[in-house]
């Protein structure tokens, strides 16, 4: 038993292998716990700097500290009253041009997108075989012409006979009857010559109004009829052009007393960007409400003089309807909403904020119009809402909301200041610098 523990048993085979197998066991172990006290070390490190981070940051807005906020103040104008719609833009009037008889076009006289007026020729069409119908109809006329001028001489001639009883009345009344069946034959041939000008006028396609024309359907050469669909070239007339929208049935009623009392002012806004394309006047309002989506359509026409009102295109109507006369308006951003309502974050003269209910009459991206709650000398707070409660005492940020000293605001001082000469680069860098530092939040 002893002898197995013996220093020399330690250099036996048996002892050697066991060490080497306990050995690679014990391999991963050093690296294991080398990891492990990484990871505590990191873990340490970002709880410690968060911990540092919510000290520095507590004594900033916790407590009685007063939060920075922007304020604006109230203004009384005019407000336009606008309703919006979604529409596409659609031109005044659209032709497809098509053959009104068959025929070869000898000549397309027309550049694709050109601007053509009423009365320009756009294609020609072989005329040979309407021009011999033609001359067919005037010859046969002049036939007919003649032999009414026989039978007229000859009744007249049985007129004298009959006085004289040299013939029966029957002949007569007989003579008469081919003297009208002659003249009603030379009018049929009137009929068949102003059709068979028409048929050879066709033959020369003119454009039937002002506008422009789109891709050529067809070319030259090739034989055309009248039943064809396709056509041989589309015109568009967009100066002016049309837009199709559409309201809410709910707002039809404030559309038609406005409409009832002078013509309504449209613009086209477009519908990304929100920059106004055109303004025009609604002319139509659709005589019945879509009932499956309870909307209206409505038309309205623009000059589209720079052309910036295309055929197909999408866009954002708006409506004016009415203007509102000396009310007061605050910034969008300063209505909040509660659960009591709307209401807003007024400026008192110690600095602190009260908190108004307010009436919205109307509001926009920009501006929301206040019937009530505001008064033209208030100003009204514009962010800083996450940390704000009734009473609280704030910080108003920005250079032109506050006054300098002398009766001029602070951006006033600033412009006095970058007129005065001496004034070095240095100095205006550490003004400017010392200004931002003041403003952030």
């Amino acid at each position: 038993m002893w002898q197995i523990f013996s220093p020399g048993s330690l250099f036996t085979p048996f002892a050697k292998k066991t060490a080497l197998r306990w050995m690679r066991r014990l391999r991963p172990v050093p690296t294991i716990v080398f990891a492990c006290v990484l990871l505590v070390g990191a873990a340490w490190l970002i709880v410690d700097r968060s911990q540092q981070a919510s000290r520095r940051a507590a004594p900033r807005f916790g407590g009685n500290a007063p939060v920075p906020v922007l304020a604006e103040q109230a203004t009384v104008g005019d407000v336009p009253k606008y309703l919006d719609g979604v529409g596409t833009i659609r031109a005044l009037n659209m032709v497809t041009i098509r053959s009104q008889v068959d025929g070869t076009i000898v000549r397309i006289n027309f550049r694709e997108g050109q601007d053509v007026k009423a009365g320009d020729v756009l294609a020609q069409i072989d005329p040979r075989t309407y021009q011999a119908q033609l001359d067919q109809t005037v010859a046969k006329k002049a036939l007919d012409e003649a032999q009414l001028g026989n039978a007229k001489v000859d009744l007249e001639r049985y007129a004298n006979l009959v006085k004289a009883t040299a013939v029966a009345r029957q002949q007569y009344d007989t003579q008469r009857a081919v003297v009208a069946q002659f003249e009603a034959q030379v009018k049929l041939d009137e009929g068949a010559i102003d059709n068979a000008k028409t048929l050879l006028e066709y033959c020369t396609i003119v454009s039937p109004l002002d506008g422009r024309l789109g891709i050529r359907l067809i070319d030259e050469g090739n034989l055309v009829r009248a039943a064809n669909a396709t056509g041989i070239v589309v015109i568009t007339q967009i100066q002016p052009i049309a837009v199709i929208f559409t309201l809410p049935q709910q707002q039809l009623p404030q559309v038609n007393k406005a409409f009832n009392k002078e013509s309504l002012v449209a613009d086209a806004l477009d519908a990304v960007a929100k920059t106004v394309l055109g303004r025009g006047k609604l002319v139509v309002v659709n005589n019945q409400v879509d009932q499956t989506t309870g909307t209206v359509q409505l038309k309205a026409e623009f000059p589209n003089p720079d052309l910036r009102l295309w055929p197909g295109q999408f866009v954002t109507v708006r409506l004016l309807i009415d203007t509102l006369h000396d009310v007061v308006t605050v910034p969008a951003a300063a209505v909040q909403q509660g659960p009591s309502g709307t209401f807003v974050y007024v400026l008192q003269n110690d600095s602190t904020v009260a908190v108004r209910s307010v009436a919205v009459t109307q509001r926009d991206e920009s501006r929301a119009v206040i019937s009530e709650g505001v008064a033209p000398s208030d100003r009204v707070i514009t962010s800083g809402f996450a940390q704000l409660s009734a009473g609280r005492k704030v910080a108003v940020a920005g250079n032109g909301s506050s006054s300098a000293p002398g009766g001029r605001t602070e951006s006033d001082s600033a412009r006095s200041d970058r007129g005065q000469p001496g004034r070095n680069g240095r100095e205006d860098k550490s003004r400017a610098t010392q200004g931002a530092a003041s403003s952030a939040p």
